[in-house]
């Protein structure tokens, strides 16, 4: 998006007077791939960060769905399956954290948003890399298991015995638990952030292991997406979108609540270095 160009001025060696040059200029002397990837730039460009968002949501759903598959071949009971979501999310976090801020999830980056984390005009790209990294995973799943008649057990369905109202419960309640586990040692200055990853993950671990028999344990609506259109199987896929983004924000506004100003000696080192410190953080 095109920006007024700013203006910034040196002292000419000659006759000490100030020179200026257009921002503009300073943009077409480096080169386009430089400026593609972030090249000079201690901080990752929008280009990597919905690389990164692309990657991790296909690994996460590659791994995760897949555990699903292979529990039909070889049984893995609900604990093996959670414990691949637990630990695929817990990997890419620390792959991808200082990236993009890891999200691979489209709830977690509407929260952000809503919660000013993340700027909004960041969400629309985050969400399309993640939704097409969870349907190309979903499609290689499909294409690698030719040898089962469909991919049905990776999409996320609940029993006729369960109510749209019990199902919206669940899935907001387990992202809710997500995403203010999140904000409380990923995005707090307090916390200690070297295990944000392995708290994260074992949230996801525990999560799909209570709610994963009921609902599928979502908590995540790219998650949902990318095996429903792989499948075809678009029953109840609403619960899945609204839940999850309901009980994030949530979440985001509850945390909130808990939250203390950052001591002034340290926003300055938060604003240079807040890609090494918050895991999920996606705009610096």
């Amino acid at each position: 998006m095109a920006s007024t160009p700013s203006i910034t001025a040196e002292v000419s060696p000659k006759y000490s007077l100030p020179i200026k040059h257009s921002s503009m200029e300073e943009d077409k002397a480096t080169p386009f791939r430089e400026r593609l990837v972030g090249g000079g730039n201690t901080y990752p460009s929008h280009f990597q960060k919905v690389v990164a968002e692309l990657m991790g949501t296909y690994i996460l759903i590659f791994a995760g769905c897949g555990s699903a598959l292979v529990n039909k071949i070889q049984s893995l009971t609900i604990v093996g399956i959670a414990l691949v979501w637990g630990l695929v999310l817990m990997a890419m976090i620390y792959t991808l954290g200082h990236v993009s801020g890891a999200h691979f999830n489209p709830a977690v980056t509407i929260a952000f948003a809503a919660s000013r984390k993340l700027s909004w005009k960041q969400v629309p790209l985050y969400v399309l890399s993640q939704v097409l990294g969870a349907t190309l995973a979903s499609l290689t799943l499909r294409v690698l298991f030719t040898d089962q008649d469909n991919i049905h057990a990776t999409t996320t369905q609940y029993t006729d015995a369960t109510s749209d109202l019990e199902a919206i419960t669940w899935e907001f309640i387990i992202t809710f638990i997500l995403m203010f586990t999140i904000c409380g040692v990923a995005t707090d200055h307090r916390a200690s952030k070297d295990f944000a990853g392995v708290a994260i993950g074992v949230t996801l671990l525990f999560n799909v292991m209570i709610a994963g028999p009921i609902t599928g344990a979502s908590m995540n609506p790219a998650r949902s997406l990318g095996p429903a259109v792989a499948s075809g199987v678009y029953k109840n896929l609403w619960v899945y979108i609204v839940a999850p983004i309901i009980g994030a924000m949530a979440a985001a506004l509850v945390y909130s609540l808990l939250r203390v100003p950052t001591p002034a000696k340290e926003k300055p080192l938060e604003t240079k270095s807040v890609y090494n410190q918050l895991y999920l953080h996606g705009d610096p």
